[in-house]
């Protein structure tokens, strides 16, 4: 891996390299999105499986888009008894995390009459997007479907691609199932965004699409923003480690290479204050790509987003961290808690050498759904807050707003809006 010393320049490089992985700078593929999604929209289920057959070379109907109960049934068989413990287990800690996040209605009542609340609703009906293909992902099936179910969604609908066969993975149909997805379509890519957000003679329109995809689902997802809800416009994935002379190099590298892994455009730093550390996990990292069965995907990862940065000082690799705003973050210092208080920007923040990233992609419990091009920024991961919606609750005696009806007819009529202040002088008119 490149090693550099930190100053501001070579933020600045960073920074900028950093954003070309943005799916705000693929716009040679918007074009070709927006003309499958108006595709669906116009002719609804014979799009889907037109492109179905296009791009994932499997053919589909009306009566086989939809997932059977058969075919779950099947899926378990096929997969690995232990799997599914482990799936059972990981989905133990991620409804226990969720649950803290739940939120309720509440009323504060007043002895003039004035009643003022927030009503919690859940969503109705939400669509959560698997990927599939190269790879199969059913810790995300969980991590998308779980909070939905703690938050009481009615209805949550999963889209996923099959493969040629017809078939979707069965990894994946067990996490479903587990999970508690309410029904299951062979349906993938933008096209799946499209059915989701406008609705089709077989799926029905959701209020919200959340879940990750390849660039082609990230653009769908972002252009079908207002007739849906959406979590995010999802990014590769990226990790930053802060490390000082007391951390593992061969942690630390085994930690870098877990993210690099991922696809080619994926991120992996470390930004340390000892530059022994640096070299030492630069030559960690070289053993490992040629040991692990990605190498060749790590390795062009690192070499146009892999950097080992070295700082003066620790609050200068901080002050680095918080402006990279990185979807994962690692801390591997001497006082590692000390540091996290000084964190403002991360999508989650790993605490000490046996807090690794993987941990949180896979069981510990929190989501590993998290904002990633230094959106960490302004969004958080996703959780229960994402199912629901709040409604105000207002409610005045006549007395009450007997007390401040002057004033609000003054307030609207400073705006000049004569009709604000008439519908409440009206009922005040007699007296």
């Amino acid at each position: 891996m490149r090693i550099q010393h930190l100053d501001q320049t070579t933020r600045q490089n960073l920074l900028e390299d950093l954003l070309k992985r943005s799916p705000n700078q693929y716009g040679e593929y918007e074009q070709g999105v927006l003309e499958i999604l108006d595709a669906v929209r116009k002719e609804k289920d014979k799009a889907l499986f037109d492109y179905t057959e296009k791009f994932d070379h499997a053919k589909i109907d009306a009566e086989t888009l939809r997932v059977t109960e058969e075919e779950i049934e099947e899926a378990y068989r096929l997969v690995d008894p232990d799997l599914v413990r482990i799936i059972r287990k990981a989905l133990e800690n991620i409804r226990a995390y969720h649950e803290k996040q739940r939120q309720y209605s509440w009323f504060d009542s007043r002895p003039d009459g004035t009643i003022l609340g927030q009503k919690v609703t859940p969503l109705k009906r939400v669509g959560v997007y698997v990927p599939g293909g190269k790879a199969v992902y059913p810790s995300s099936v969980l991590m998308n479907i779980v909070p939905a179910k703690v938050a009481g969604v009615e209805e949550i609908v999963m889209v996923t691609p099959p493969g040629p066969n017809g078939k979707v993975a069965p990894n994946t149909l067990v996490a479903a199932r587990e999970a508690g997805a309410d029904v299951i379509y062979k349906v993938g890519g933008a096209q799946a965004v499209g059915a989701l957000a406008y609705g089709t003679e077989s799926i029905p329109k959701v209020d919200k699409i959340v879940g990750p995809g390849n660039i082609y689902v990230a653009l769908a997802k972002k252009a079908v923003y207002g007739h849906v809800s959406i979590d995010a416009i999802a990014g590769p994935s990226e990790i930053l480690v802060i490390a000082d002379d007391s951390a593992n190099p061969r942690y630390v590298a085994a930690d870098l290479l877990s993210q690099a892994e991922h696809d080619e455009l994926a991120s992996a730093i470390l930004v340390t204050t000892s530059e022994t550390l640096a070299k030492e996990v630069s030559d960690q990292v070289e053993t490992f790509v040629q040991e692990l069965s990605r190498g060749e995907i790590i390795q062009k990862s690192l070499d146009r987003y892999g950097y080992i940065l070295v700082a003066e000082t620790m609050e200068e690799a901080i002050d680095t961290a918080n402006e990279i705003a990185s979807e994962h973050l690692e801390i591997q210092t001497r006082n590692p808690y000390e540091v996290m208080t000084k964190i403002r920007n991360a999508g989650a923040i790993f605490i000490g050498e046996y807090s690794s990233e993987p941990l949180g992609d896979y069981f510990a419990g929190p989501n590993h759904v998290l904002p990633t091009n230094g959106t960490a920024k302004f969004f958080s991961p996703l959780s229960v807050d994402d199912f629901i919606k709040k409604s105000s609750i207002i409610s005045y005696s006549k007395d009450a707003l007997y007390k401040v009806h002057e004033d609000i007819e003054a307030f609207a009529a400073a705006e000049q809006l004569t009709a604000h202040a008439n519908s409440v002088k009206v009922r005040f008119e007699e007296e």
